[in-house]
Parts: structure tokens; C-alpha cells; sequence
């Protein structure tokens, strides 16, 4: 069969796929958005602490993720948990590191001028320096997402939903019917979904980017 009658034939289902590997991924940086932009806003007036938190969330990168999701399947079984855990986990530190890197970027006489206004530090962080900083902010989620949606692909390890269950079977059956065409399709899948997810960053950038800081 060829790959063009393979994917007449199971678009539906790849595309069942790719929801539920855009689905894990989203629900994944949602998490690690809030943890991140969390952490640089507690300790980025801390050096140490601050140089700790993306020294921390840094070396997670080194872990493979292969032993990561399997050091997880005790703490959550298989399927989705133990895959969106670990995708937390990768996707805290550009998130983090953009964050810090974007709160320390906000000139500093503007700071000085709206705390002359009487802002409060809440005020002056929710109403100044998260707006300016938040092109790049933005650019860390970015990136975290798509670093997310290669990984989730790995997560067909340990039973997680996703295009990697394609990738997986194929790979495990190469050379039998259909193997070849499904380890395409999944690899074409993700590489599709990482390019939608980033065209969507850009549109969100566009709405959400206050004009007179635009690039």
C-alpha cells in the first residue's frame, strides 16, 4: 500500500492521535507556565536562589527522557500521568529562564517611574513589568512547547497517548504491513503538530503583545 492510500485510509484515526498529543503537550506547559513563571518571580531579587532554581530545572534537560518516564511509572503507573509529568518537568526551564531573563529586561526607570505613581509591587508586577516582559516570556513558552512535542512522542513508552504510538508500532513491526507507512505518518504528524502549535505562538504573540513593544 502505498503512503498516500495509508493515510486516505487512517486519517481519522492519525488525526485522533495528534489531538491527544497536542492535548498532553498544552496540558503539560500549561503546568509548567504557571511553575515557572512562578519561580522567577520568587526568586529572581535572590541571585542564589536564583542561579539554584535554573541550575535545578536545567540538569533535567540532561536526563533521558526514556529513564525519565520510566523512573516516573512507579510514582504514576503508565498512560498520560507519568507522560505529562516528565514533560513538566523538560519544559520548566526555558520557561523559567525566559522569564527571569524578561522580568530583568524591563528598563529600569520605567520601574522607577510607576513606583512614583504609588504602585505597589503587585501592582507594578501585574500591571508593568509582566506586560513588558512578556514577548519574552512568551518566546520561552514557545520553545518549551515544541521541545514538548518531539518528547511526548516518547511517551508511547509508557502507554501515553500521542503520535508516538504510531512511531512505536511501526518501529516494532518494521517490515511487516503498514510498518513503514506508520512510522512516517507519525513522524510526519509530529513535525506537522510542532509547526501549527508554532504558527499559533505567532498569533498569539500578535494578540496578546502590547503594539508599542512589538518587534
Amino acid at each position: 500500500m502505498s503512503f498516500a492510500e495509508y493515510l486516505g485510509q487512517r486519517w481519522s484515526d492519525i488525526l485522533v492521535l495528534g489531538i491527544q498529543h497536542a492535548q498532553v503537550v498544552l496540558i503539560a506547559v500549561g503546568i509548567a507556565t504557571v511553575i515557572g513563571i512562578t519561580m522567577a518571580v520568587v526568586v529572581e531579587h535572590h541571585p542564589l536562589a536564583r542561579r539554584t532554581a535554573l541550575t535545578l530545572t536545567g540538569t533535567m534537560l540532561t536526563i533521558p527522557s526514556f529513564a525519565l518516564f520510566g523512573l516516573l511509572i512507579p510514582v504514576f503507573s503508565l498512560g498520560a500521568p507519568p507522560a505529562i509529568a516528565a514533560l513538566v518537568l523538560y519544559a520548566i526551564f526555558p520557561i523559567l529562564r525566559n522569564a527571569v531573563t524578561g522580568l530583568e529586561s524591563v528598563p529600569a526607570d520605567v520601574v522607577d517611574a510607576a513606583r512614583g505613581m504609588g504602585l505597589s509591587r503587585r501592582g507594578l508586577l501585574l500591571t508593568v513589568r509582566v506586560p513588558l516582559a512578556w514577548p519574552v516570556v512568551l518566546n520561552g513558552i514557545r520553545i518549551a512547547t515544541i521541545m514538548s512535542v518531539g518528547i511526548a512522542a516518547i511517551g508511547a513508552a509508557v502507554a501515553g497517548p500521542g503520535l508516538g504510538r504510531l512511531i512505536f508500532d511501526g518501529l516494532a513491526r518494521m517490515g511487516g504491513a503498514n510498518a513503514l507507512n506508520d512510522t512516517l505518518a507519525g513522524l510526519l504528524g509530529v513535525a506537522v503538530l510542532a509547526l501549527i502549535l508554532d504558527l499559533g505562538f505567532v498569533l498569539i504573540s500578535r494578540l496578546t503583545t502590547p503594539r508599542g513593544i512589538r518587534v
